[in-house]
């Protein structure tokens, strides 16, 4: 290979890379913007539309009863306690 034709491949793999950086970078600021607006609601998640994992189980999706109180799902910053939940987890 030619030193010009390496220093293409590098140039592109560089370029590359960065594009995939700041597309996650973006994200992830969004992510943590989404978050600042919700909170966690315990009880009050439907049977399989839970957020996140417990001891009972390791991934969203996979509650097995409504509202259970060990359950938890996002919703608006303030409307937890309205819908009938908690915004701790029942112990």
């Amino acid at each position: 290979m030619t030193a010009s034709r390496t220093l293409i491949q590098n140039t592109i793999s560089t370029s590359i890379a960065g594009l995939l950086a700041l597309g996650l970078a973006t994200t992830a600021t969004s992510a943590f913007a989404a978050d600042a607006e919700k909170e966690k609601c315990y009880g009050v998640a439907a049977a399989g539309k839970n957020d996140c994992s417990t001891a009972k189980h390791a991934c969203a999706g996979q509650s097995k009863t409504d509202k259970d109180p060990v359950e938890w799902k996002y919703v608006a910053k303030g409307s937890c306690e309205k819908m009938g939940g908690k915004t701790t987890a029942t112990k």
